[in-house]
């Protein structure tokens, strides 16, 4: 059983005698039950949560910096170590891999934005909730709640569909079945990190049998600042500082109830420096009337036009300064991608850093994006693992995202699916009081 308090992180004397200069400081614990807690509460023999956050865009160096104390103190205290994205090494792929196990091919998040054949006319975006498009896998909270583990979401992707359920075609907005987290609120980037760590605590707070024992939580302002200034930006500077407060936070009042956890800390990918001095205008590639251009970024998907196949492929298909195309049938095989009826026929993967964009830009910038090869440097995600469950001061070699989900399902004693793309082999060495 995994009965033990989180490990030394939680020492008073450690955790107040440590800091950056010029940072903030790593909070110090608590060492008196809240005020609010009740004296059952305090006697209370809590078992272990296991806390799933995300931190999106976090680079994985950007723990090197020396303004993450509490986020860096955890690594050092538990496992850590670079994770891998799958492509394409954005959000709402990566992050519904990171819950279901699979790859974007195969659980059908394939983009942040895309289309189905048999949804003609419609766009998948960042706000559709619609079970169709989520319905080919389900996330590791549907797996537990039907196994009678209660979860709560206080953020993550896709958290807000009732997975397995149906929208009636008369009524848009009319659902049937499906299941959610027992808790769970829809994103508003709105919500300061303070609030959505509160909310994780309030529901630590409640008696054994409505207490979640799987949560998900969401930072979203390391992601946003890392667009809009490029991740050596003053601003990621200080979004890095005020997640990693928040983080610190956290494990501060999960400390004061007494509450063990098993804290899984990732992001969903990494973030590149670019500039309008490295851009690809693809209308100088391929004409408007041969493809409509569905996605542009760091990678370009083509769906040619009627009769115009050949065209597209005689223009795409040979060397290029900066990028690299494909048929969709021939994207390399280490991208594991390519098969999903959602992948446009043709796409174009630019060199890291550069940019695939509809037109040449019309004013100068300098940013950052994500989407490019999973395997290069600076797409690196974040991964951390402290807590009971975990040995301490590991560092593991790079492994790739899909193995977080069967971890998940490990420590919440779910039995292991073979059908998954990972496994939870590379922690099995981390691994203690199974």
């Amino acid at each position: 059983m995994l009965r033990r308090l989180i490990p030394a992180l939680f020492a008073a004397s450690f955790l107040a005698g440590c800091g950056y200069p010029g940072t903030p400081p790593a909070l110090p614990l608590a060492t008196s039950p809240a005020p609010q807690t009740t004296l059952a509460a305090q006697n209370e023999i809590r078992t272990p949560v296991t806390i799933l956050v995300s931190i999106d865009g976090f680079r994985t160096d950007y723990l090197e910096r020396g303004v993450t104390p509490n986020l860096s103190r955890l690594a050092k205290e538990g496992v850590t170590g670079p994770m891998r994205p799958s492509f394409p090494s954005k959000t709402y792929p990566n992050h519904w891999t990171l819950v279901t196990g699979l790859r974007p091919d195969r659980h059908g998040i394939t983009a942040n934005m895309m289309e189905d054949p048999a949804r003609p006319g419609e766009v998948f975006t960042m706000a559709t909730d619609d079970p169709f498009w989520w319905n080919a896998a389900p996330p590791i909270w549907v797996t537990a709640e039907q196994a009678g583990v209660r979860t709560a979401s206080m953020f993550w992707p896709g958290s807000t569909v009732a997975w397995g359920g149906t929208r009636a075609t008369e009524w848009p907005n009319t659902l049937t079945g499906g299941v959610r987290p027992s808790d769970w609120q829809a994103f508003s980037q709105q919500m300061p990190g303070e609030n959505r760590v509160r909310q994780v605590i309030d529901w630590m707070r409640r008696p054994a049998d409505i207490r979640p024992q799987f949560v998900t939580t969401y930072f979203d302002v390391v992601d946003t600042e890392g667009h809009r200034g490029g991740p050596d930006s003053a601003g990621v500077q200080t979004a890095l500082a005020e997640v990693d407060r928040q983080i610190g936070e956290l494990v501060s009042e999960l400390a004061e109830l007494g509450q063990p956890a098993n804290l899984i800390i990732v992001s969903d990918h990494g973030m590149a420096a670019t500039s309008s001095e490295r851009v690809v205008p693809l209308d100088q590639i391929v004409a408007a009337t041969d493809a409509r251009i569905v996605e542009a970024g760091p990678y370009a998907t083509f769906a040619p036009l009627p009769g115009r196949e050949a065209a597209v492929a005689s223009a795409l298909l040979k060397s290029h300064p900066h990028m690299e195309c494909w048929r969709k049938e021939n994207i390399p095989a280490r991208f594991h991608y390519g098969r999903n009826t959602r992948i446009p026929p043709f796409l174009c993967l630019a060199a890291d850093g550069w940019e695939l964009m509809k037109t040449a830009p019309a004013q100068s910038y300098t940013r950052g994006n994500h989407g490019f090869d999973p395997m290069a440097p600076s797409m690196s995600a974040l991964f951390i693992a402290n807590g009971p469950a975990f040995a301490r001061g590991q560092t593991l070699r790079a492994f790739d995202n899909v193995a977080v989900a069967p971890l998940l399902r490990t420590l919440l004693r779910l039995p292991a699916d073979p059908k998954l793309d990972g496994t939870d082999a590379v922690f099995r060495p981390v691994l203690q009081n199974r």
